[in-house]
């Protein structure tokens, strides 16, 4: 839990930088291979992610490789969302989480494993719970990360026990239902502390002064025929992107589809936070439509906007994303099979 970690997965998931440009830092701030090795492999993990919900799609919404094994019910343990599940470093990370908005990936998977595998719960419902809280909320590493821990996107569960935890958290706890071996803890009965379970309500609510009315907008594109639109959305809030556009006075438009909110819905905490990044993106406006409500086949021409599988369906000038190795485009079922086509071309960018 003290180690070093970079605290730039907010900004990297948000689009405001990518893996790239933080490999190339690195490179060029004169820094080895045998140094940077740990952490591009945490930059291809993220790629690899982006990579699988790429090519699948709405599938990493199921079980992606294999059912999860030993599912009792699709809800969350009610302590995990109180914080109150007895394991004093989840605990208190599901508080900080609550506070801040973010949360350490080592207690992610804690949390993971407590609720799907002691507690039995599928892992959509308690993966959209977490999701609902980051900052740095990306759906494809936060969902695909739960079903690793859960099974369904790996080769076997992943459990800690209280040892375990108490080494990495630097905590002393004794005698909680995680205080005993390894083979204990797998198809043990549920703690009296995780039975109790619930479906959170998530919801996305947008304040009306956010928002720019559709006629306003409309009204916009009929009177500047000429000008550019950038779409900007969730996963793109780069306020340097398509800068070579500047000097045609493009508009700006940060979309939000119903659609989208309700799929993947997030918290208060995380819209002030992408208000304030959005607010760096000049006269940007925010819009809430459906895609084919507010654009019509006479604006195809002129908009412009980021590939994401959230917007497959938008139609214009489709821009990609700028990848730690984009010539590895491909599903791949494992990250060590990912890394076996990348690790050659990492080692190439340090010679």
């Amino acid at each position: 839990m003290d180690g070093a970690v970079t605290q730039l997965s907010p900004y990297l998931s948000r689009g405001v930088i990518s893996t790239r440009l933080v490999a190339e830092s690195l490179v060029a701030r004169g820094f080895s291979w045998q140094v940077c090795e740990s952490l591009f492999k945490e930059l291809a993990w993220r790629d690899y992610f982006q990579r699988v919900w790429q090519h699948q799609g709405n599938a990493i919404n199921n079980d992606l490789r294999q059912p999860q094994e030993g599912v009792r019910h699709h809800q969350v343990p009610a302590s995990l969302i109180g914080g109150a599940t007895g394991i004093e470093a989840v605990d208190t990370a599901i508080g900080e989480l609550y506070r801040t908005g973010y949360m350490h990936n080592h207690v992610r998977m804690y949390t993971a494993a407590l609720a799907c595998n002691i507690g039995g719960s599928h892992w959509l419902e308690p993966a959209r719970w977490m999701y609902y809280h980051l900052l740095d909320g990306d759906w494809a590493s936060n969902a695909l990360s739960w079903q690793w821990v859960a099974g369904a996107f790996s080769t076997r569960k992943y459990y800690a026990n209280q040892e375990n935890i108490n080494k990495y958290c630097y905590t002393k706890q004794r005698g909680t239902f995680l205080d005993t071996y390894y083979e204990d803890l797998v198809g043990m009965e549920v703690p009296t502390a995780l039975k109790e379970t619930i479906k959170p309500e998530l919801k996305t609510s947008l304040p009306g002064d956010w928002l720019t009315e559709n006629q306003t907008l409309r009204s916009l594109l009929t009177e500047n025929p000429d000008r550019p639109v950038l779409l900007y959305h969730f996963y793109n809030l780069d306020p340097e992107w398509l800068s070579g556009l500047a000097d045609k006075d493009p508009l700006r438009v940060l979309l939000w589809e119903p659609s989208f909110m309700r799929q993947y819905p997030v918290s208060e905490g995380v819209m002030n936070w992408v208000k304030a990044l959005s607010d760096q993106i000049p006269g940007v406006l925010w819009v809430s439509s459906s895609f084919d409500d507010v654009f019509g086949a006479e604006d195809f021409h002129r908009l412009h906007f980021r590939e994401h599988p959230t917007t497959f369906h938008y139609r214009g000038h489709v821009h990609p994303r700028e990848w730690l190795f984009p010539e590895v485009d491909a599903y791949f079922p494992s990250f060590s099979a990912y890394w076996k086509r990348c690790e050659s071309k990492a080692v190439k960018m340090f010679l």
